[in-house]
């Protein structure tokens, strides 16, 4: 454990990357003031930063990295792979395996097609979609994160200046210079509100293609969706003919199948990414094989060409194989316990400090708002000057204390994780009730 540095090597790497890197990083979740952490090395679920402080790593790469750091069976797969050949413009065997072994956990994937991102999971999804139906517009839930598509981006990050009425979501650009006619193509819905969700879809559904939805958006909160509201989703969409993509990149990890099968759903199509690839860069868009052969040039169904320099490229599938094949349901089921212990025992935690917080999630990821409720949909979830200050002070004391957290106060748990890792977590995030019950 430990605390900053003066004139750390952290601080000296930044001042570099200030020079080449917009901000001095490639990603914005990596920044941290003074300056962000850069990893020495890493092993199961600690990491160990350049100026030698180690951490529990409760943020596993953004919930990418089910097994934590260095997995030795994943290891082993990558090492053979690279000496074998990484990229090929041939098709390999191991996304046959990898494919066979998706459909494996969940029949309704019948076809797919890997890609290298979530991000570009999505995308082809809604181009899919778009090829199936020869409609335009896509609708999306307020303030849900599925990547960085200029339609999926609308109204992304919306503020109280800027969102309009609940029964009418502004549509608000992400980044200026976005084209109107990509907001006119969007639908945006208040999650969690079937009467009003429905209402906005009414008015659009001739010219929808589908309708994007993720079961527990962690930008909205990392809150289940109400099984009643995608009950109501599902029906809709199948009444009009509108495809229903289920956006699984992060919550594919929550069981054996993904959080779908929780609600007992089967998609049109499904994005997948993450833990998928084992610590590698990937995606993957998997549904219903009348929808997907819209990119089999072999089927008269054909109208989306679809290619990618490093899809399904060995090391990320073989590795991707590797992490699943290892992540069975008694893997699933037991990290799954680990994490509803924690989430008991910070509920706990919070009682006795007294302190204004909640505690949302499911699977093996939770995440702790500084507010009394758990928040439903995105305009609950969205933090006041004064709670997003005490969030900070809260994230910090925990990196302090050894524990690195998704910069929202979120967790996402790994296989190499005991009750030992659990009973720190829950010790820091203790002392840290009692500071920020200090603030009031």
């Amino acid at each position: 454990m430990g605390t900053h540095v003066e004139a750390s090597r952290s601080a000296a790497l930044y001042e570099r990357a200030l020079d080449v890197l917009p901000g001095g990083v490639s990603r914005n979740a990596a920044l941290h003031d003074p300056h962000p952490l850069y990893v020495d090395r890493a092993q199961g679920c600690r990491l160990t930063d350049a100026d030698g402080v180690t951490r529990i790593d409760f943020a596993n790469n953004m919930a990418s990295l089910v097994h934590g750091h260095a997995d030795p069976d994943v290891a082993r797969v990558v090492t053979d792979q690279l000496r074998r050949g990484t990229a090929f413009s041939v098709a390999t065997e191991i996304e046959i395996r990898c494919a066979e072994h998706l459909r494996s956990r969940n029949p309704g994937f019948e076809k797919m097609r890997f890609v290298n991102s979530g991000t570009e999971a999505v995308m082809a999804g809604i181009k899919v979609a778009r090829a199936v139906t020869g409609r335009p517009m896509i609708a999306k839930a307020e303030g849900a994160y599925h990547g960085a598509y200029d339609s999926i981006e609308v109204s992304q990050a919306p503020t109280p200046a800027n969102w309009g009425s609940p029964d009418e979501p502004s549509k608000v650009p992400l980044v200026r210079g976005t084209p109107r006619s990509v907001m006119d193509e969007v639908v945006v819905f208040p999650f969690n509100d079937i009467d009003r969700t429905i209402a906005l879809l009414d008015r659009a559904k001739d010219k929808l293609a589908c309708v994007v939805i993720d079961l527990m958006p962690h930008r909205i909160g990392l809150n289940p969706a109400d099984p009643a509201y995608v009950s109501a989703l599902r029906d809709w969409t199948i009444r009009h003919g509108v495809l229903l993509l289920i956006d699984e990149v992060i919550t594919f990890r929550s069981c054996h199948g993904g959080l779908q099968q929780q609600y007992g759903v089967t998609p049109d199509l499904t994005a997948l990414g993450k833990m998928i690839g084992g610590g590698f860069p990937i995606g993957a868009i998997a549904g219903r094989a009348e929808f997907m052969d819209v990119l089999n040039p072999r089927s008269p169904r054909y109208v989306y060409p679809h290619s990618g320099t490093f899809s399904a490229n060995p090391v990320s599938v073989g590795a991707g194989l590797a992490a699943m094949e290892k992540f069975d349901r008694s893997a699933s089921d037991r990290l799954n316990a680990l994490t509803r212990l924690a989430i008991t025992k910070i509920e706990d935690a919070i009682r006795q400090a007294g302190v204004a917080a909640s505690v949302t999630g499911t699977g093996s990821m939770f995440r702790v708002h500084l507010k009394a409720t758990p928040p439903r949909d995105y305009r609950e979830a969205y933090l006041s000057p004064e709670e997003n200050s005490r969030l900070k002070a809260l994230l910090s004391h925990m990196l302090d204390e050894g524990i690195i957290l998704i910069n929202s106060c979120s967790a996402a748990l790994s296989t190499p994780m005991t009750q030992d890792e659990v009973d720190a977590l829950v010790a820091a995030f203790r002392s840290g009730f009692k500071r920020i019950a200090a603030m009031r």
